[in-house]
């Protein structure tokens, strides 16, 4: 099958991807492994986490629409109260993590409809679920990429002019020899406050595999896991606390605190203000991630609130997932991780009442799409990245470096972001890593590898380093990332350039930069203070 663009993989990054190349007129051949399209939004069950100025500016015109698309799906067919209805910033969850906690699904039905109309023309064809297995390169030319059907093992070769690495983890990087980096650099190579002395290629952030939670009448306790006591006895030395209890590190400040847990509690959704800048609102675990407030909703709609589970207590410490022989096992055992901690929730959690267990707590698989009752994929918080023309570093966007400066202004902007650097606990050792961030741009040399010349990072992949990535990772930056690679793409095939060519030419940089803003790219921020 041929072609314009490729797009590899059909997460947040790859779906903005494909809409930027299909919107500047290509064609377009989008894979995707697991059921849904979108990724970190749907498949991987993680609410946008999202900087403070989201409803007014930082985020590309195609992503405000995603998320002004979210709300309108839920005005249109979804039982909510007249106050609820009512509020131009409807957040369905009153989530404390984001402005727009919202049920996977919403996402799904908003992307596919934003897909519909290039699916239609015959423009855009979604091969799902393939996942890449080979591909072959011609010098510094990727020439065809082979995706296998996952559960048939049906295999097609893909051919076309560019092709967008838009897996979670970056799985063209070494199919297409194509090179890359991975964990944590040293400093001596990045120059970085936080970095260790010696590079540790195998540090990796935690991988987690959420799920969906509410909490009825009944026993609903899944059968015990057969790892559970391994996790419950586990307690990492940097920890203060068993991993399988509500005490854990505070992110920014490392202590160890006591978080919350009430299940329904009554509060009123209407009243909630998600700011990351004033807090990341992880106190009060119920609350924290929750996707459905049962009091936006008319009354008897919905039997509870259901909640998200990404805490700091399913994150994987024991192994990478990338670059390792046994992978798959650790995989198997970040499930086994998350499995535990509902158990360990519905059998011994400590109540309030002085009981222990919340046996009425109820998996919601339903909820996100999967058999298991977990979500379809993993949250990979941390990629392979490319080896680029230019590597965002810490001292490019810290608060604490640049101070009033504000981050660096590239020339060669194709957006902006903006998160704290916030890194989960690793495979390393390290605990929290959570530095505050300038609102930065996103360099077009981040995405430029040193030597391909058709292959373009979609996603976490570009040029970031391992602290960095904790900043580049989120959902409006991943969306941004993907865009500006589709857009590219499809500008270097009208015009018979090479990316590189583009960004090297202060002319064709400045065109390339004017097609980006004609579609909605913000290139810089307004005059505002990080976090």
């Amino acid at each position: 099958m041929q072609a314009d663009v490729l797009v590899i993989g059909g997460g947040t990054g790859g779906v903005a991807a494909a809409l930027g190349a299909l919107r500047a007129g290509r064609s377009v051949l989008l894979t995707e492994e697991y059921d849904w399209l979108g990724g970190q939004l749907t498949s991987q069950a993680v609410p946008p986490d999202e900087h403070t100025w989201i409803e007014q500016f930082g985020a590309t015109a195609s992503y405000r629409a995603l998320r002004e698309g979210v709300r309108d799906y839920y005005r249109r067919h979804y039982p909510l109260t007249e106050a609820a209805r009512a509020r131009r910033d409807l957040n369905p969850g009153a989530g404390h993590v984001s402005r727009l906690c919202h049920e996977p699904r919403v996402s799904v039905a908003v992307i596919d409809a934003m897909l519909a109309p290039y699916r239609g023309s015959g423009r855009l064809t979604v091969l799902q679920p393939y996942r890449p297995v080979a591909a072959e390169t011609d010098g510094d030319r990727v020439t065809s990429v082979t995706v296998e059907h996952r559960d048939t093992g049906e295999r097609l070769t893909l051919t076309g002019s560019y092709v967008l690495d838009a897996t979670e983890t970056g799985e063209l990087l070494p199919l297409t020899g194509t090179e890359y980096v991975t964990g944590f650099e040293a400093q001596s190579d990045t120059g970085e406050p936080s970095a260790p002395d010696e590079a540790q290629p195998l540090n990796m952030q935690a991988v987690s595999y959420c799920f969906a939670l509410d909490h009825v009448d009944g026993d609903h306790t899944i059968d015990k896991p057969a790892s559970y006591d391994f996790w419950r006895a586990y307690e990492p030395s940097f920890w203060g606390a068993p991993l399988l209890s509500f005490r854990a590190p505070h992110p920014r400040t490392l202590d160890v605190v006591e978080r919350g847990f009430t299940p329904n509690p009554g509060d009123d959704p209407l009243s909630v203000i998600a700011d990351q800048r004033v807090s990341g609102g992880d106190m009060n675990l119920w609350t924290f991630r929750r996707i459905a407030a049962r009091e936006m909703f008319t009354p008897g709609a919905y039997a509870s609130d259901i909640t998200l589970v990404n805490w700091p207590m399913i994150d994987y410490l024991e192994g990478p997932a990338i670059d390792v022989p046994d992978a798959a096992q650790h995989l198997a055992r970040a499930k086994e991780l998350s499995f535990s901690m509902l158990y360990w929730m519905q059998t011994e959690a400590p109540r309030a009442d002085g009981g222990t267990g919340f046996p009425g707590l109820r998996l919601r698989g339903d909820v996100t799409g999967s058999t298991d009752g977990l979500a379809q994929a993993p949250y990979h918080r941390e990629s392979r990245r490319i080896q680029a023309e230019y590597t965002v570093v810490e001292q490019d966007l810290s608060l604490d470096v640049r101070g009033g400066k504000g981050a660096v202004n590239y020339g060669d902007s194709v957006g902006i972001g903006m998160y704290r650097i916030d890194l989960h606990p690793s495979t390393g050792g390290d605990n929290y890593i959570d530095v505050p961030s300038s609102p930065f741009e996103i360099p077009l040399g981040s995405l430029i590898p040193q030597r391909m010349e058709n292959l373009l990072p979609a996603s976490k992949n570009l040029g970031t380093t391992h602290i960095t990535n904790g900043c580049y990772r989120l959902h409006p930056v991943e969306w941004n990332i993907g865009e500006a690679a589709g857009l590219l793409a499809a500008h270097c095939v009208e015009h018979g350039l090479s990316p590189r060519a583009v960004r090297n030419s202060p002319e064709r940089l400045e065109t390339f930069q004017r097609l980006l803003t004609s579609h909605g790219v913000e290139l810089r921020w307004p005059d505002i203070s990080g976090y």
